[in-house]
C-alpha cells in the first residue's frame, strides 16, 4: 500500500484522499461516523483489513469535509455535498467507474451516488448502514430523535476520551489499546461542537427515495447486535433495492474492523471478484504470554458464581490494562487466564511480572509462561508451535511465578533481567527437552 495523502477540490473545499493497492478493480470507501486517514490505521486490525482489501482491489479512501485531514467548514455536509465529494475524489484519481463501499453514515452518500450516477457505480456494498436513522411515523424501526439528542450530549461532554466505545465496539470496550486508539481518532477526526451538529444532521438525513432507483449489484451487511444502527435499518435498505443481497454477521460491534473483520472482507471480495483468495497462513515472530489463575476451581466454589464472576471481570480488566501498558495485545481469554502477544520479549516479561504481582490484591494467584517464536495468525486468533510451547511453559510455572523458555531468555541478554534455572524438562506434545527459567 502506498497511502500517500493527496487533496482535491470539491466546490472550493479541499478533500483529503489516499490510494492503496493497484488491483484490477477500484473500490471507493465512503467513511462513517468519524474518519482520519492517518489515525484509523494506527489500530492494527484496521491496517491489516485495509491491506487485505488492497490485495484484490485499488482501494480509495477519503475524509469527508469537516473531518480528518479535509477542510473544516463549521457545519456538517449535506447529502448533496457528500456525493459531490465522493465524485470529486473519483475524478481526481481518474476513476471513471468503481465499486462504492458505504460504511455506517457513509452508506447514505453511497446509496445516493449509486442512484444519481448509475454509469459510474459498478457495485454497491453497504456496511452497518441506513437510508434513514431517525424514527418517523412511516419508519417505526428508526432511532428515537430524543435518543439521538441524549447521545449528542453524552458525546459532547465526554469528548477527548474513548466515549461510547462500549456502544460502537462492545467486544473491545475494555481493551486499553482500542480505548487509546478510539479516543485519538475522535479527537483528531472532529470536535465536540462538530459532532453535536453531526448528530442533529442524523435526525434529518433521509435517502429512502433513492433505494428503488439503484440498479447496481448490491450487498448489504450488518451485525446482528449492532446498537447504534439496529439491524432492521440494514434490512430496510436491502429490501428497498431490487436484487440486493443481505448478509447478517454475528456480533455486536458497529465498527467494521474490531470484530471478525476478515469474514466481512471475505464477503466483499467474493461479491466483487466472484472468488475468495485462498491465503497462506500469515506468520509472524512474536513473544506469547499465557497466564492462568491458580486453583481457580477451588476459589470459584468458595466465592460462588456471582462472586467468582466479579473476580474474573476485575482480573480481566487488570490484565488487559497491564498488557496494553507494555504495548502488547490480548488475543483471547482462555477461561481462567489470557493469551497475549508482544513484539518485544522484555516488555512481555515486564507484563508477566506486573500481572503476577498485581492480582493477589483480588484474592487470587496467577502463574505465567512465556516463549518467543514464529506464530500463525488465524483471523484475530493465534496458532502455531510457539503458542503451544508457551501454553506448556505456563502449565509448568508455580503460583506467582513467571516462567520462560531458554529461547526467550537468550533474547533478553544484556537487559538486566535476572533468571533462576529451573532445569530441563519435557513439554507434553513438544519434541525434545526444554530448559526453563524463572524470572527472579
Amino acid at each position: 500500500m502506498d497511502g500517500e495523502i493527496h487533496y482535491t477540490d470539491s466546490g472550493g473545499i479541499s478533500i483529503a484522499y489516499s490510494v492503496h493497492g493497484d488491483g484490477p478493480l477500484t473500490v471507493v470507501a465512503a467513511p462513517g461516523f468519524v474518519s482520519h486517514q492517518e489515525v484509523l490505521p494506527e489500530l492494527p486490525e484496521v491496517s491489516r483489513g485495509m491491506g487485505r482489501m488492497a490485495s484484490f482491489c485499488r482501494l480509495i479512501v477519503f475524509d469527508k469535509r469537516e473531518q480528518g485531514l479535509s477542510d473544516r467548514v463549521g457545519r456538517p455536509p449535506t447529502i448533496e455535498e457528500m456525493v459531490d465529494d465522493l465524485r470529486a475524489v473519483m475524478d481526481a484519481t481518474e476513476t471513471e467507474r468503481a465499486a462504492i463501499f458505504g460504511i455506517s453514515e457513509g452508506a447514505a452518500a453511497a446509496l445516493m451516488f449509486a442512484a444519481l450516477y448509475p454509469n459510474r457505480c459498478t457495485h454497491l456494498a453497504i456496511w452497518g448502514g441506513y437510508a434513514r436513522l431517525a424514527r418517523a411515523p412511516d419508519y417505526p424501526d428508526g432511532v428515537p430523535p430524543e435518543g439521538l439528542d441524549q447521545w449528542a450530549g453524552t458525546l459532547r461532554r465526554n469528548w477527548g476520551g474513548p466515549v461510547s466505545l462500549s456502544v460502537f465496539a462492545p467486544s473491545r470496550a475494555d481493551d486499553p489499546v482500542v480505548q487509546d486508539w478510539w479516543a485519538h481518532l475522535l479527537r483528531a477526526g472532529t470536535s465536540p461542537s462538530s459532532v453535536a451538529a453531526l448528530m442533529s444532521l442524523y435526525k434529518e438525513l433521509d435517502v429512502r427515495e433513492a433505494l428503488p432507483l439503484i440498479a447496481a449489484p448490491t450487498l448489504v451487511m450488518h451485525r446482528s447486535g449492532d446498537v447504534p444502527v439496529p439491524i432492521a435499518l440494514g434490512r430496510y435498505v436491502a429490501d428497498g433495492i431490487q436484487g440486493a443481497r443481505f448478509v447478517e454477521f454475528e456480533g455486536s460491534d458497529h465498527l467494521l474492523w474490531t470484530e471478525n473483520a476478515e469474514a466481512v472482507i471475505d464477503e466483499v471480495e467474493e461479491f466483487l471478484t466472484g472468488t475468495r483468495q485462498v491465503r497462506p497462513p500469515e506468520r509472524m515472530l512474536a513473544t506469547v504470554l499465557f497466564t492462568d489463575i491458580v486453583e481457580s476451581t477451588r476459589r470459584a466454589a468458595e466465592l460462588g458464581d456471582r462472586g467468582w464472576r466479579e473476580v474474573l471481570d476485575r482480573h480481566d480488566a487488570m490484565v488487559r490494562d497491564m498488557v496494553g501498558r507494555n504495548q502488547g495485545r490480548v488475543v483471547k481469554s482462555t477461561g481462567d487466564g489470557v493469551l497475549a502477544t508482544f513484539d518485544g520479549p522484555t516488555r512481555a516479561i515486564e507484563a508477566g511480572r506486573e500481572i503476577v504481582e498485581g492480582v493477589p490484591a483480588l484474592g487470587i494467584q496467577v502463574r505465567a509462561g512465556l516463549h518467543s517464536g514464529e506464530c500463525e495468525r488465524r483471523g484475530e486468533d493465534l496458532g502455531g508451535m510457539a503458542v503451544h510451547i508457551g501454553a506448556r511453559v505456563s502449565a509448568r510455572a508455580d503460583a506467582s511465578e513467571v516462567l520462560v523458555s531458554s529461547t526467550l531468555k537468550d533474547l533478553v541478554v544484556g537487559s538486566g533481567i535476572e533468571f533462576e534455572d529451573r532445569g530441563t524438562v519435557e513439554l507434553k506434545g513438544v519434541p525434545g527437552e526444554w530448559r526453563l527459567y524463572a524470572v527472579a
